[in-house]
């Protein structure tokens, strides 16, 4: 979805009015924001969720994005790349397992003693990025519709004939 598509959004449940008082703009700004960019307009009025996405793209910091997640009461997780044209939904599954397992181990190792503490956290924090990530990378997957059928294998069609 585009910047001028999610501000179009916004302005169906937030008064653009609201905004530009709270934020000390025009009504012709935000109204603007809303609008699909002109080619060489000269306006200088790209809109600020199009200037977070510049500034991520030149700084190749994902704490900017971090930042506005937290600002949502949310949490940035980075989507997988390179992702297979084809993976076995099998080990892709395992792998979430896996991860989970993991989490649940470093939080038990953690919590032995019933205190946690802030480098324990932290490393609590580092398993459930890792569970998320893997987990996203699984339903990326699914949505692309990369998990192929198995492919029988010589040893299979002999165990079907007998």
């Amino acid at each position: 979805m585009h910047s001028h598509e999610v501000m179009r959004e916004v302005l169906k449940k937030t008064s653009a009015k609201q905004i530009a008082a709270d934020m000390a703009l025009s009504l012709s700004l935000i109204y603007k924001w809303a609008e699909p960019p002109e080619e060489d307009s000269g306006s200088g009025a790209s809109s600020p969720l199009e200037r977070v996405g510049q500034l991520i793209r030149i700084s190749g910091d994902t704490r900017v994005a971090q930042w506005v997640c937290e600002q949502a009461d949310g949490f940035f997780i980075r989507n997988p790349h390179n992702l297979p044209p084809t993976l076995n939904v099998i080990p892709a599954t395992n792998d979430i397992v896996q991860e989970f397992a993991d989490m649940l181990a470093t939080i038990a190792k953690a919590s032995a003693d019933s205190v946690i503490s802030k480098d324990e956290a932290r490393t609590i924090r580092r398993r459930w990025e890792e569970l998320k990530s893997v987990t996203e990378g699984f339903v990326k997957a699914a949505e692309n519709g990369s998990f192929a059928p198995l492919k029988a294998t010589g040893d299979e069609k002999s165990d079907a004939a007998s």
